[in-house]
């Protein structure tokens, strides 16, 4: 009996220490991109090295195959669409989603040259009523598609929203050629962007959304298929 016990707790500690070596992010993860193939079509996500904690979270997770078989629960046209809730896997038809996740969160890293214009990837999180620090999910994240907007619409963007801060020139530039949400910036931790499939983001963002209690999740299933580290093309 004692052998067998012995066995059994050498079998735990070699998976323990094998759970342990998947999660170990190295200087070579973070010279690579992540393929996020979904049922839509593929999108490839730089990783910004300007927030770096968020950076080697989601690679952590990404390594942990965490992400894989996960819906895209919430999707707003013309704003973004989120994805992260592991509770969403399994969900049923009509289930609503947007509260699982793991029990940390991410401390909030905010920077002045990362924006909300299309196809950047920021991090969800609790509102500001029970979560002043802006700390980050540790696992939910959105992917912006936004839209177009002109210097009226920015200029009510700064007034109403952003409480009088200005949006450096440049920013203004992208958000009237390229678009995005300028009303999110320097309240959510962006963390990279697409730099392929930018047409996927449009895909998912014109899905048909439920109205009720599972409010805007799409009424057929967008699913992360998987995710996984590739080499970076430039």
């Amino acid at each position: 009996m004692r052998k067998v016990f012995l066995l059994v707790i050498s079998m735990l500690l070699l998976l323990a220490a094998q759970a342990q070596k998947e999660i170990t992010i190295r200087k070579k993860d973070r010279r690579k991109d992540v393929l996020i193939q979904t049922n839509k079509g593929d999108m490839v996500i730089r990783l910004s090295d300007s927030t770096p904690l968020h950076r080697d979270n989601f690679l952590k997770l990404v390594k942990q195959h965490y992400y894989d078989s996960i819906l895209f629960h919430r999707v707003i046209e013309h704003f973004m669409i989120q994805a992260g809730d592991p509770n969403s896997k399994g969900a049923k038809t009509g289930q609503p989603l947007g509260n699982g996740g793991p029990e940390y969160k991410v401390p909030a890293e905010f920077r002045s040259t990362l924006f909300h214009k299309k196809g950047v990837i920021a991090a969800a999180r609790m509102g500001d009523n029970v979560n002043p620090e802006k700390a980050s999910s540790g696992s939910q994240f959105y992917i912006v598609q936004g839209k177009v907007y002109d210097d009226k619409g920015l200029d009510s963007v700064e007034i109403n929203r952003l409480k009088g801060r200005k949006l450096p020139l440049a920013h203004r530039e992208v958000y009237k050629t390229l678009g995005g949400a300028p009303h999110l910036d320097q309240n959510y931790t962006i963390f990279g962007e697409v730099v392929k499939g930018m047409n996927v983001i449009d895909s998912i963002a014109a899905s048909a959304t439920s109205k009720g209690n599972d409010r805007d999740r799409p009424l057929v299933d967008v699913r992360i298929e998987r995710m996984k580290l590739v080499k970076r093309r430039n």
